[in-house]
């Protein structure tokens, strides 16, 4: 037995099949996400909270790696927020779900407005007017979420997270198939 670790010619068709697989499952989660949107959002305010809590964990950690006071303080006070934060939304989650969703109505406001100013901007330049139509639909999903808040708890969140997992999952595996037809081409 070779002691050799494996060549790249030998591990891309492994990696490639890996990623095929990954993206199909990838696809499936974002229909299921879709299909059950509440449930979905609740998977994602719950990992947020996760999340929130590690990044409080990090903090504290990094605090006694800071060598001055302001640092230690300033680390302590940002870990003890995101701890007591991502416990909150823990022990909280259809608010934090409520509130998760407003605060995307918001940031799609803003972001739809910066997209509408960025594309007149841009504007002499080809392509401007996609950011354009991208800036209006932002703002009409923003005003959609935001007028139907908070019985649109319910659906976005979920429904969002499943669109973008679709979308990557058939990207991914776009990729995939791409690269094995060129591996097959040069083998």
């Amino acid at each position: 037995m070779s002691t050799y670790p494996p060549t790249l010619a030998a591990l891309a068709p492994k990696a490639i099949n890996w990623s095929i697989a990954l993206s199909i499952l990838l696809i499936l989660a974002g229909l299921f996400a879709i299909l059950v949107p509440p449930f979905s959002g609740l998977a994602v305010t719950l990992i947020f909270a996760w999340a929130m809590i590690i990044s409080g964990i990090t903090h504290f950690v990094f605090a006694f790696k800071t060598h001055t006071t302001g640092g230690v303080l300033w680390e302590l006070l940002v870990g003890a927020i995101y701890l007591f934060t991502g416990i909150y939304l823990l022990l909280h989650p259809l608010d934090a779900l409520i509130v998760l969703t407003l605060i995307l109505a918001v940031y799609l406001v803003f972001e739809g407005i910066v997209e509408i100013i960025q594309s007149f901007q841009l504007r002499p330049r080809h392509g401007a007017s996609w950011l354009l139509f991208d800036g209006v639909i932002t703002l009409i999903l923003a005003i959609m979420i935001w007028r139907s808040w908070p019985a649109s708890t319910v659906w976005v969140i979920g429904t969002l997270v499943g669109i973008s997992m679709i979308f990557s999952g058939i990207s991914r595996l776009m990729l995939s198939l791409a690269a094995k037809r060129v591996l097959k081409q040069s083998l």
